[in-house]
C-alpha cells in the first residue's frame, strides 16, 4: 500500500531528541525521506538509525540554525541528497532560565531569541526559495502555548514563541500565491527530554502542571508529531497561517 508521503522529502530541525525525533520517525513511517538536523551529531545519527532500521530513508546533517551559512548548507544538502524539499518542521529550540522579566539575564535572552525565533527565520529564508521553485511545499514552525498567553518567569521563551506565530502568519500570507502553506503548532506541557530535565530538578512539578490542564494529563510527543503530519498532509490543504494550540484546554479557561 502506498504511504501518503511516498516520494516526499521532509526536513526536521532539532531532530536529535524529543518532539523532533518522534516527528522525524513519524514522517518516515508515512513514507517521507527525512533529513534530520541538529547540533548533537551522535543523537541525530541515532534518530537516522531508528528510521533506517524500520525500513525508512534518512540522513543526518549537522547544523546550528542560528548560523545563516549552516542553515543554507543544511537546505542545500537536503536538495542535493533527495532532489527536493516538500515539508519542513522548524522545531529546534531551548527554554532558557526562569526569572522575572527585569531580572532576566541579557545573555540568556539573546540566546533564546536567537535560537527560537531567528533560527526559524533563517530556516524559512532558505527553505522557502526551494519550495517556490517547486511551486509547492508545507512548513510547520514549533511555537508553544506560551506563544498565545503569558508564561510567568520565561520572558525570552514567551517572547520568542509569540514571535514565531507572527512570523508564521506573515510568511503564510507572503507565500500563499506560490502554493506554499506555513503553519505553527503550540504545545503545552508535553512529555519530552526538556520537560523531564525540569521534573528531575523539581519532582513535585509534574502534579502542579497536570493540575493546570483541564484534561488532567501531560501531552505526548506522538500527539504533536501527528498534528504536524496532519498539517503537512493534503487533508490540511486549505489551512495556512494557523497556529494549532495543543494544550489540553489551558487557554479555554
Amino acid at each position: 500500500m502506498t504511504k501518503q508521503f511516498s516520494g516526499k522529502v521532509a526536513l526536521v530541525t532539532g531532530g536529535a531528541s524529543g518532539l523532533g525525533r518522534i516527528s522525524a520517525v513519524a514522517l518516515a513511517n508515512e513514507g517521507a525521506r527525512v533529513v534530520v538536523s541538529d547540533i548533537a551529531a551522535g543523537e541525530g545519527e541515532a534518530t537516522v538509525q531508528m528510521i533506517t532500521a524500520a525500513g525508512g530513508q534518512a540522513i543526518f546533517v549537522k547544523a546550528d540554525v542560528t548560523k545563516s551559512s549552516e542553515v543554507e548548507a543544511m537546505v542545500a544538502a537536503t536538495v542535493s541528497e533527495f532532489g527536493r524539499l516538500d515539508f519542513a518542521l522548524n522545531n529546534a529550540g531551548i527554554d532558557g532560565v526562569r526569572a522575572r522579566a527585569a531580572d532576566y539575564p541579557e545573555e540568556i535572552w539573546n540566546q533564546v531569541i536567537n535560537l527560537n525565533l531567528t533560527g526559524v527565520f533563517l530556516c524559512l529564508k532558505y527553505q522557502l526559495p526551494v519550495m517556490v521553485k517547486q511551486g509547492s511545499g508545507a512548513i510547520v514552525n514549533m511555537s508553544s502555548v506560551a506563544g498565545v498567553t503569558g508564561f510567568p518567569g520565561h520572558a525570552a521563551y514567551t517572547a520568542s514563541k509569540h514571535g514565531v506565530i507572527g512570523l508564521t502568519k506573515t510568511a503564510a500570507i507572503d507565500y500563499a500565491k506560490a502554493g506554499i502553506r506555513v503553519n505553527a503548532i503550540c504545545p503545552a506541557y508535553t512529555r519530552t527530554p526538556m520537560l523531564d530535565r525540569m521534573l528531575e530538578k523539581k519532582p513535585d512539578l509534574e502534579a502542579k502542571l497536570i493540575a493546570r490542564v483541564p484534561l488532567q494529563r501531560l501531552g505526548t510527543a506522538e500527539e504533536i508529531a501527528q498534528a504536524a503530519i496532519y498539517l503537512f498532509s493534503d487533508a490540511a490543504a486549505f489551512i495556512t497561517g494557523h497556529s494549532l494550540v495543543m494544550d489540553g484546554g489551558i487557554v479555554a479557561e
